[in-house]
């Protein structure tokens, strides 16, 4: 009887240890089905159709610019000029249209490529110049931020053809186009991670670079591609932004600062590297999107909703750093 009850002992430990395992790696989507619950509650609107239009629309941006983020978070980097990256980007596309004369399809690459080049830099300065991520990546947040004020002089570009802003318009059958680039985004990217040598590297880099390095990864070349494809991605969120909006304004891309870094984070890609995937982004995108949506529709003051979002960002770190610890 004594050995039957010391040999139970430990199975029920394993169990409660799987249990808060489990919930400390779902508890994105634990957070998620409960606001849907609660804002659809207190507000009939929330759960109808068009307002579930709306969250997928506005969460197609914030998810782009999640996947972006997560890419350097994984190879422990980070990247704060992707927001204004977003903004620059879109603005030389639309100037090259407009003031240039360029067609719109080569005016939008052009601004893509841009977007793209400037991951490339940043990937550049943080490998070959051993500059601190964050310090750099800041840098060129402010340099960006005051390029964009200087391109539109403080005014809201808003001469964009039908073709520009059609991806941000369209529909079919009453569904918006656009979440349709994100859904193909989370599946690429979950692809390239998962399935390619590619992908394999970043975990092993943002997991141990000095193994990874020993064991033949050129560590330098990873980080370079990732900021090269974390700014082709914030080009194509700056394009999508633009066309949503129909608009580029001096600021543009800025207010997406805080729920860029914070979506991947909560949605469990590690601050410390080597962890996290496009399931667990998607889920942080979704959250951050009904948060803000339905603090809006319960006419919740605006100014709370960044406050909020602070501490969604400090409880989603204080779980990471449990999960990291004692639940690997």
């Amino acid at each position: 009887m004594v050995s039957a009850s010391k040999q139970s002992t430990p199975s029920k430990s394993a169990k409660i240890h799987q249990t808060i395992r489990w919930v400390l790696h779902n508890v994105v989507w634990i957070w998620l089905f409960a606001l849907v619950a609660g804002f659809g509650f207190f507000n009939e609107f929330f759960l109808t159709v068009m307002n579930m239009q709306n969250i997928m629309v506005q969460a197609t941006v914030l998810g782009m610019l999640g996947l972006a983020v997560a890419l350097p978070l994984l190879v422990a980097e980070i990247d704060l000029s992707i927001p204004a990256n977003v903004g620059f980007s879109s603005a030389i596309g639309a100037l090259a249209y407009s003031d240039l004369g360029v067609p719109w399809l080569p005016a939008m690459l052009l601004g893509v490529a841009v977007a793209t080049l400037i991951g490339f830099f940043n990937g550049l300065c943080i490998t070959k110049l051993r500059m601190v991520s964050l310090i750099q990546t800041l840098s060129m947040m402010i340099i960006l931020q005051g390029a964009l004020l200087a391109l539109t002089q403080g005014k809201t570009l808003t001469n964009l053809s039908d073709e520009y802003v059609w991806i941000g318009q369209a529909s079919l059958g009453g569904w918006p186009l656009m979440p349709l680039i994100l859904v193909l985004a989370l599946a690429l990217v979950g692809v390239m991670l998962r399935m390619t040598v590619l992908g394999r590297s970043i975990y092993a880099v943002g997991g141990n670079p000095v193994a990874s390095n020993s064991a033949g990864i050129r560590v330098d070349r990873i980080k370079i591609i990732t900021y090269t494809i974390s700014g082709f991605l914030a080009g194509v969120a700056g394009f999508l932004l633009a066309s949503w909006q129909m608009a580029i304004t001096s600021n543009q891309g800025s207010s997406y600062l805080l729920y860029a870094i914070a979506a991947p984070i909560i949605g469990g890609v590690s601050v410390f590297g080597g962890r996290g995937n496009v399931i667990g982004i998607l889920g942080g995108v979704l959250l951050l999107t009904v948060i803000q949506v339905g603090l809006a529709i319960t006419n919740v003051p605006s100014f709370y909703v960044g406050m909020i979002g602070g501490f969604m960002i400090f409880i989603a770190v204080a779980i990471d750093a449990i999960r990291v610890r004692y639940f690997a």
